[in-house]
């Protein structure tokens, strides 16, 4: 990075946030929205302008454990909120990533980023009810609301699930929360990938609290969790070895800790039909959300990797490493980059926003 704005002090620094933006704005000088740092290098392209560090616009500002219900400023760790949950019994349920506790509410959102629950707890863009931003005009904006039952035109909160900062800079979020699990339980099958990917689909099928189903090495693990009946009951019909570290396991899966993340190179992240054919012809994969996000390692050509995304349903991203000033993400038809562009120009027409950081062209 090039320079950076003094870091904000903390508590409420929405009008320091708002002179730093006026100040970029004038000047035509772009900037890198930066909360805890953690996900600077991954998912989006290099984004080498002027950092905006936002980091210490942080706190609670709300919480309503009754009405499972909380509204936290953008900076704020995810550590500090999981730690006033769980005091309550209640959790982030689309378990993301924590990152060594610098990970931040806002930035997860912008990546949008979930853990290995994603499949039945939903992801963090499902889980927010509102947000208030700052856009590239300097405006403060409110959007959705503090309330489960809140739907009213255009969902501009969930928008900004994924973008990357590219539409404004996120001031605070209001998310719904849920119980902790009563209990949990993992179950280890030695199967095939193939035979892994059938058999994670044909779980999910049934009416049981599975919560987790991942692949690796061989091996597939299968996480329970529920009320302690249900759990203890699903184990008797399932069969499989209860794995004793399997805390550990949907941890380090969690925060992309497994050995399986160590190689160095350029990491793919596919997005797929859960029961979509395995590719052997790629490497080592490690298969997870029941099938419907697999992780390749390896220096493939984009073009190859797009394809067989495409046979699977879905679509593929250079998640970590690689030509990071190249595109990262598939390509978009014309359509899509025109409404792309067009939101672009809406919050922020000048393009001091992260520039270029979702795509070359935005």
């Amino acid at each position: 990075m090039t320079d950076q704005h003094r870091p904000l002090q903390s508590g409420n620094r929405s009008e320091q946030i708002i002179d730093a933006l006026q100040q970029a704005r004038e000047t035509r000088s772009p900037v890198y929205i930066n909360g805890g740092g953690s996900k600077q290098h991954l998912m989006g392209r290099n984004c080498d302008y002027t950092v905006l560090d936002v980091s210490e616009h942080r706190g609670i500002v709300d919480y309503q454990p009754q009405e499972l219900v909380i509204t936290a400023r953008a900076g704020t760790p995810l550590v500090d909120i999981l730690a006033i949950l769980d005091a309550e019994g209640q959790t982030l349920s689309f378990e993301p990533p924590l990152f060594n506790g610098i990970a931040t509410l806002g930035g997860t959102l912008a990546c949008n980023l979930s853990g290995p629950a994603r499949p039945w707890n939903g992801s963090i863009r499902d889980m927010v009810l509102g947000v208030q931003l700052i856009n590239g005009k300097c405006e403060r904006l409110n959007f959705g609301g503090k309330v489960i039952k809140n739907v009213a035109g255009y969902d501009v909160s969930r928008l900004q699930a994924g973008a990357l900062g590219t539409l404004g800079v996120l001031c605070e979020v209001s998310l719904k929360v849920l119980p902790r699990a009563e209990k949990t339980l993992t179950l280890c099958y030695d199967m095939s990938a193939p035979e892994a990917v059938r058999h994670m689909n044909q779980r999910a099928g049934q009416p049981k609290p599975l919560s987790g189903a991942v692949w690796l090495n061989g091996q597939l693990h299968l996480r329970l969790s529920g009320a302690a009946s249900a759990v203890d009951s699903t184990v008797v019909q399932w069969g499989g070895e209860i794995l004793e570290s399997g805390d550990i396991l949907w941890e380090q899966l969690r925060e992309m800790t497994l050995p399986f993340f160590n190689d160095a190179g350029a990491l793919w992240r596919f997005s797929v039909q859960s029961s979509a054919e395995v590719r052997l012809d790629f490497g080592t994969t490690l298969i997870d959300w029941c099938g419907a996000q697999r992780w390749v390692h390896g220096e493939h050509p984009g073009e190859a990797l797009q394809q067989a995304a495409v046979e699977a349903g879905g679509h593929v991203s250079l998640f970590r490493g690689g030509d990071r000033n190249a595109e990262v993400r598939s390509p978009l038809t014309s359509v899509e980059q025109g409404l792309q562009q067009r939101l672009k120009k809406s919050f922020d027409p000048d393009g001091i926003l992260n520039p270029g950081r979702l795509y070359s062209w935005l």
